[in-house]
C-alpha cells in the first residue's frame, strides 16, 4: 500500500526529526558545561536550579502562545520563526555576560535588586531560548496531523521525537570536545548556529499537503483515509470559527493531556538537566568522560521513541480505535520508569547499573510522550491541535519547574547534611511513578475514545 501511494510524508517527519534534534541539542549545551561554569561562576546547586527554572517556566507559557500563534499564521511561518529565535537564543549564551551586565544595570537604574551578572545574563539567554524552542512540539505535532493518517501519527511523532534522543547523544560527544578546544563562548555559537542551516530546507520542501507538487493524488488520499468527519469538519483554518483557550478548558479531552503532561514532562527535565550532575557528583565522572554513558543511555531512549510509536498500532491493527489502542499501549509504557526506583539503591555496583535503569526510564518517557502527544491529533480537529497541544506543553513545562525547583533544593538540603544521595533517591522515586499516576487519571477523565465536535 505505502509503496504505490508513495512516501513524500515521511520525507516531512525526516525535517521534524532533525528540528527537534537541534531543539534538544541547543538546550542541552548548559547542562554539559554545567560544571566548568559553576566553577567558573561560583553557582550552587540552587543558583543553576533558578538558572534552569527560568528556561522551564518561559518554555511553559510560550508554549500556551506557541500552538495560538501556529495556528494562526500556519505551520510553515510559525516553525520557522520559531527556530529563528531559539537560535538566536541559543547564540545569546555566549555572550551571557556582557547581557547580564547591561541588564544589570538597568536593574539598578530602576531601583531594583541585583543579580550576579552571570546568572542573570544565562537567565535572559535561556529566556529567549524558551521562547522560540516552545514553537517546536506544537509545530511538528500540527505538521504530523496534516501529513499523516492516525494509524501512523503515534509511529510518526515517535521517529521525530527520537530527535531528541539524537540531540542528546551529539550533546556529550560534542559539547565538552568544542569546550575544550574553543571555549564554552564558542561553543555556544557553533551550536546555535545550526538552526539556520535546517531552514533552507524546510522552505525548500513544506507545504501543506493540498499545495505539496510532490506528493501524489494517491498518497493524499491515503493520508485522508481514517479522517474523522465528527472531528475533523470545518478544517480550513480561514473560514472556521476561532476557538478560544476557556472553551478548550470545558472539555475532559484537553484535561486529560494537560494534566497526563504536567505529571510527567518534570521527569525528562530532571534527567536532561541532573543526568551530568549527578554523574559527576555521584560517581566523579568528568565532563570530557560523559560521553560514552549519555550516548549509551540516549541511544536506549531513541529505540524506546520508536518502539512506543509502533506499539499502539499492535492493538489498533487489532481492531481497537486509536485512541483506545493508544491507551492500552501507554499503561505498559508505564510500568517500565519502575525501574528506576532501583537506580540509587543498586548504584553501589558501579554507576553503569543506574545509567541503564534511567535510560529504561528514559526510552519509556519518550515511547509515553509519542503517544499522549498523538492523542490531541485523535481526538480534536487538525485546525486546533496546536492550540491544545500548547496547554499541555505549558502544563509541562510548569511541572518541570517545579521539579527541578525542588531537585536543587532537595540536592543543597541533603549535600549540606553529606548525604546527597538521599535527595536522588526522593527524584528517583517520583521518576518511577509519575506515569502510573498520569495513566489513571486520563483514563479517569476520558474512559473511551469520545471526539470533540462542534468546534
Amino acid at each position: 500500500m505505502n509503496k504505490s501511494v508513495g512516501n513524500f510524508r515521511w520525507t516531512i517527519c525526516s525535517l521534524l526529526f532533525f528540528a527537534t534534534t537541534i531543539n534538544y541539542l541547543d538546550r542541552q549545551v548548559l547542562s554539559l558545561l554545567a560544571p566548568e561554569l559553576c566553577e567558573i561562576f561560583g553557582w550552587s546547586n540552587n543558583d543553576y536550579a533558578n538558572i534552569t527554572a527560568v528556561f522551564q517556566f518561559v518554555y511553559a507559557i510560550s508554549l500556551l502562545f506557541a500552538g495560538r500563534f501556529i495556528d494562526k499564521v500556519g505551520t510553515k511561518a510559525g516553525f520557522a520563526i520559531s527556530i529563528i529565535i531559539w537560535s538566536l537564543g541559543a547564540i545569546m549564551h555566549a555572550h551571557a555576560l556582557a547581557v547580564g551586565e547591561v541588564s544589570n544595570s538597568i536593574l539598578t537604574t530602576l531601583g531594583l535588586a541585583s543579580i550576579p551578572i552571570s546568572i542573570l545574563g544565562f537567565m535572559i539567554s535561556r529566556t529567549i531560548l524558551g521562547i522560540g524552542e516552545a514553537g517546536n512540539f506544537p509545530a511538528a505535532i500540527k505538521t504530523t496531523a496534516e501529513y499523516f493518517p492516525k494509524k501512523e501519527r503515534a509511529l510518526a511523532t515517535g521517529i521525530f521525537n527520537s530527535g531528541s534522543n539524537i540531540g542528546a547523544i551529539l550533546a556529550p560527544l560534542s559539547v565538552p570536545w568544542l569546550s575544550k578546544n574553543y571555549g564554552w563562548e564558542a561553543t555556544f555559537i557553533i551550536i546555535g548556529g545550526i538552526g539556520f542551516l535546517w531552514l533552507f530546507f524546510w522552505f525548500w520542501l513544506y507545504k501543506t499537503p493540498e499545495q505539496q507538487n510532490k506528493l501524489s493524488a494517491e498518497e493524499l488520499e491515503y493520508i485522508r483515509s481514517d479522517v474523522d468527519k465528527t472531528v475533523d469538519q470545518k478544517d480550513d483554518i480561514l473560514h472556521s470559527k476561532k476557538v478560544s483557550w476557556s472553551q478548550l478548558l470545558c472539555y475532559r479531552q484537553t484535561w486529560a493531556f494537560t494534566l497526563g503532561k504536567f505529571l510527567t514532562d518534570g521527569v525528562w527535565w530532571f534527567f536532561l538537566f541532573w543526568l551530568p550532575k549527578y554523574l559527576e557528583s555521584s560517581y566523579q565522572i568528568s565532563s570530557t568522560d560523559l560521553a560514552l554513558p549519555l550516548s549509551v543511555l540516549y541511544s536506549m531512549t531513541m529505540v524506546g521513541s520508536i518502539c512506543g510509536g509502533w506499539l499502539p498500532m499492535y492493538f489498533i491493527n487489532k481492531g481497537a480505535l486509536p485512541y483506545d489502542g493508544r491507551m492500552k499501549a501507554m499503561f505498559i509504557i508505564a510500568l517500565f520508569p519502575l525501574a528506576t526506583l532501583l537506580a540509587q539503591s543498586l548504584g553501589n555496583f558501579g554507576y553503569w547499573i543506574p545509567v541503564l535503569l534511567i535510560g529504561i526510564g528514559a526510552s519509556a518517557h519518550q515511547a509515553w510522550s509519542a503517544n499522549i502527544f498523538t492523542t490531541v491529533s485523535d481526538m480534536f480537529p487538525r485546525k486546533i491541535v496546536a492550540s491544545v497541544t500548547g496547554i499541555g506543553g505549558m502544563a509541562g513545562g510548569i511541572g518541570g519547574v517545579i521539579v527541578s525547583k525542588v531537585s536543587g533544593l532537595l540536592f543543597d538540603h541533603y549535600e549540606k547534611l553529606g548525604h546527597l544521595e538521599t535527595g536522588y533517591t526522593i527524584m528517583f522515586a517520583y521518576c518511577g511513578i509519575a506515569y502510573l499516576l498520569a495513566w489513571a487519571i486520563m483514563k479517569l477523565l476520558v474512559p473511551k475514545y469520545r471526539p470533540v465536535q462542534n468546534l
